[in-house]
């Protein structure tokens, strides 16, 4: 079978001259060119854009106001025209030297396109509950990752300690929360340009030349490739041109922030084009490490993507892309936040353990943003591929082969005790993974009342230690583990130096064919069934070695050593297929009001414990190196409106129930690294979404949307207890009715600018005032709640104030979290709940201003 995946990826490149073949030859037209000018005044509008609609041919107008496109498709056509303050116009070309003039923006909102159905439509048509952020707001707001764009969409939640510890979850569902386990796959699709992203370290990365980011909310498995049992971000950057463009960027603020961006895109002859792109960010850290005695938590990322487009046909786009992405952060260090009393007995409190070593907490206040952590922190992160995506238009529809090959390869080092005691001296979990994936779809007009989307997919994922993974005890770890009374403990370097070294391999396949038809039994009502069939297989193989501390055959320092860390290996491999689907029912009542229900059902394939299993007197718990699949029913209820010309409000109700829900559970073993994966009997959460724009004049908008979401555990007899409770008679507890972690009941985002016209420098353009806040109330941050591990509610404001001007250069000045709200992002228990928790700390007000020139 995975053979069979590798020959499907070249099958995908070897279609592409059947793809040629089966097409007419073009009629080549002269170049076509025109003027842009305003409707009233007759004045030239410099920098309008100007596309041939449902292609990426076109660009700006140029110093007078004139433009030129070069194609190769039949007269008449039809093209889209904008320009920043006017409406948007579609204008017929039937010949050369056209004159186009453009009304000033009115109160009508333009409608917003997406792709994710596989085809070009406007958002509010669509029976989705979807969030779209373009990528110029992203730019401007400075999102330049899911982290900060989880700010503009209060429905998505982003967790991350470093790059590989990374939760990616849309309604609190997705990953499980806190430190992520290898073995189990995501329920949040992640896809740039088509191409699946397996591994949520992908979310980490800075975004390059983004065009548009689309957010589905809830199972989208008839739709995508992979299967998706929360939601999906899909994500299309800018595609390359036959028209020469470019965009340079550059950043400068507090803390020596800088971020440099370039994109240029033109053609290379009359079929091909081409676009390059660079990001580079750099920033000082925010902590201050009193051991290294320099700033911790630095940014140093850097990200390329280059693009061919090859156009044989009209009817024939070919696009092959090469991308690479590059993390040397200083960190991602965390603070001691706190200590918790636990059950266990009084010299086994942290506060008495560190006295006994002599050490002492550098800061009690975790927002001092020092630490004092001597094991370095590092987070390499190298993260590229190269995908070949043919669209070729047949029929009534559009034939799509994406063939992908994409790697990840991790290169950490974290201090797990958070202190400079040498308790874990060393805790490296370097990982390589390589995927493959292919994925051939067919999206169109069926017939006059029928559409929809068939396809297949496969991936081939390939996940392995580089070349071990190390933990490894210092001198003081002898006090932190200890659990008698007895002198053993004491004996001279039994822990020091005594550890663990790794060797995994999880090789996974996967396969599916899956579509949903739109079948308009009248104009207004519509039924969308969809349907989708899962192969998934696993092979496993875990094999961990203990090394160092004092070399002994006594029984009873064996005893104590085995009591940290124990050999354990297992391998195993398991086959499963799964039928899911949903049901929509769509009812367009008029062109203002879109209402639908759905049901949906989906799935998530079985999980994998690869970071070390429990053991019950001394013996490795094996059976839990399986974790059962998760099983999700879905309902949602939602509204699509537009109230007014100028305004839009959607209101959506669901409710998701999970049986034998992943989660991820701390125990107070050492030898467990990054804790380990459970199944919750049942959970359930339920909640309503409103999200609107509204546009007053042509010199006001605003945007927002709250969130109210409840979460918890309908059943969860045997899990196990939280921080403050380790020690107690039982390790497990029954948290049935608990909430789940990392939902805050309310979310909410608002957002809002003002502009104007004006002049700088000689320059036409438009002055504006931005502002965005966020608020989230308080949520769990530990799987079993916790009254010491709740984050309290918190919000955030950044603004920023700019001019744009007519020939494509802004300036603008921004602030982030302008108020220097201290909060917390993540509270983690340190390795062996000793009682200690350390935190994430969500960023300082930062500032600085960045100047664009497009052209």
């Amino acid at each position: 079978m995975r053979q069979f995946l590798k020959s499907t990826f070249w099958l995908g490149i070897l279609l592409i001259p059947s793809f040629l073949l089966a097409q007419n030859a073009p009629v080549i037209n002269a170049a076509i060119s025109g003027k842009v000018v305003d409707a009233r005044t007759n004045t030239i509008l410099i920098g309008a854009t100007v596309v041939i609609k449902g292609t990426t041919n076109g660009g700006p107008t140029n110093q007078d106001g004139e433009f030129k496109l070069l194609t190769g498709q039949k007269l008449p056509f039809v093209v889209v025209v904008s320009y920043v303050g006017y409406q948007t116009k579609e204008v017929i070309i039937s010949a050369d030297n056209v004159d186009i003039s453009l009304e000033e923006g009115s109160n009508q909102l333009s409608d917003v396109v997406i792709t994710s159905r596989r085809r070009q439509e406007s958002a509010q048509d669509v029976p989705i509950p979807i969030s779209v952020i373009s990528g110029v707001r992203a730019e401007d707001a400075g999102a330049f990752n899911v982290n900060r764009l989880k700010e503009l969409v209060p429905s998505v939640q982003l967790y991350a300690s470093n790059a590989r510890n990374t939760t990616l979850n849309i309604r609190g569902l997705g990953s499980t929360f806190g430190l992520t386990n290898d073995g189990i796959d995501p329920g949040v699709g992640f896809y740039v340009d088509g191409v699946y992203y397996a591994r949520p370290a992908a979310t980490a990365l800075d975004f390059v030349d983004v065009e548009q980011v689309e957010v589905l909310r809830g199972p989208q498995g008839t739709l995508f490739g992979k299967n998706t049992t929360a939601g999906a971000f899909n994500i299309t950057t800018r595609a390359p041109s036959f028209q020469t463009g470019g965009t340079f960027e550059t950043s400068f603020g507090n803390l020596n922030y800088i971020q440099a961006k370039a994109s240029l895109t033109g053609p290379i002859s009359k079929k091909l084009a081409a676009r390059v792109s660079f990001s580079g960010t750099q920033r000082d850290g925010t902590i201050y490490n009193l051991t290294t005695l320099k700033p911790t938590n630095t940014l140093n990322n850097l990200g390329y993507r280059a693009q061919l487009l090859y156009k044989p046909t009209d009817k024939v786009n070919i696009t092959i892309t090469g991308d690479n992405s590059r993390q040397r952060p200083d960190g991602y260090a965390t603070v001691v936040a706190g200590v918790v009393p636990t059950k266990r007995a009084a010299y086994r409190q942290f506060n008495n353990i560190i006295a006994d070593l002599g050490y002492k907490l550098p800061t009690t206040n975790p927002f001092d943003r020092v630490t004092d952590a001597d094991t370095p922190w590092r987070s390499n992160s190298d993260f590229g591929g190269v995908s070949v995506n043919v669209d070729a238009k047949i029929g009534a529809g559009t034939l799509t082969s994406t063939s992908a090959w994409r790697y990840w390869i991790w290169d950490p080092s974290n201090d797990r005790d958070f202190t400079a005691l040498p308790v874990l001296t060393k805790s490296s979990g370097n990982s390589r993974h390589v995927q493959w994936t292919q994925e051939v779809r067919y999206a169109g007009q069926f017939s006059s009342r029928l559409s929809g989307v068939v396809g297949a997919f496969f991936i081939d994922q390939d996940l392995k230690s580089d070349p071990v993974q190390t933990e490894e005890s210092g001198s003081a770890q002898w006090r932190f583990v200890q659990s008698s009374t007895s002198a053993l403990w004491k004996t001279p370097g039994l822990f020091d130096g005594f550890g663990t070294k790794t060797t995994s391999r999880l090789k996974t396949l996967g396969a599916a064919v899956f579509g949903q038809l739109d079948w308009a039994i009248t104009s207004k009502l519509h039924v969308l069934p969809g349907i989708r069939f899962n192969y998934d297989k696993k092979d496993v193989d875990y094999k961990r070695e203990t090394y160092g501390g004092l070399q002994t055959t006594d029984p009873a320092l064996l005893a104590l050593k085995n009591s940290v860390y124990t050999n354990q290996a297992f391998t195993f491999n398991v086959e499963e297929n799964n039928l899911s689907g949903q049901l929509t029912l769509a009812y367009k009542a008029s062109k203002q009001i879109n209402a639908y229900a759905t049901f949906a059902t989906s799935y998530k394939p079985v999980g994998v414990n690869l970071g070390g299993l429990p053991t019950a007197n001394g013996v490795t718990l094996i059976d839990l190196a399986k974790v059962k699949p998760e099983y999700v029913t879905h309902y949602e209820v939602g509204i699509k409106t537009r109230p007014t010309r100028g305004s839009i409000i959607n209101v959506t109700v669901f409710n998701t129930d999970i049986k034998d829900y992943q989660t991820q559970v701390q125990t107070a073993e050492v030898g467990v690294n990054r804790g380990y994966l459970a199944n919750a009997e049942k959970v359930r959460v339920s909640g309503v979404e409103i999200d609107g724009n509204v546009r007053v004049g042509n010199t006001f908008s605003i945007n927002g949307a709250i969130t109210y979401t409840d979460g918890k555990y309908v059943s969860f007899k045997n899990a196990p207890v939280p921080l403050e409770e380790t020690g107690s008679e039982s390790a497990f507890k029954d948290i049935s009715g608990g909430v789940l972690p990392g939902i805050s009941k309310w979310a909410g985002s608002l957002g809002g600018e003002v502009s104007g016209a004006g002049r700088l420098i000689g320059q036409d353009g438009r002055f504006f005032l931005a502002v965005d806040t966020y608020y989230r109330s308080s949520f769990s941050s530990s799987p079993s709640p916790s009254a010491y591990l709740t984050i309290d509610g918190y919000a955030l404001l950044n603004a920023r104030v700019g001019f744009r001007a007519s020939n494509g250069v802004s300036i603008l000045f921004w602030s982030r979290n302008l108020t220097n709200k201290n909060y917390f992002e993540q509270l983690l228990p340190a390795a062996g709940n000793a009682g200690q928790y350390a935190a994430v700390l969500g960023d300082p007000r930062t500032y600085g201003t960045t100047l664009r020139y497009s052209f």
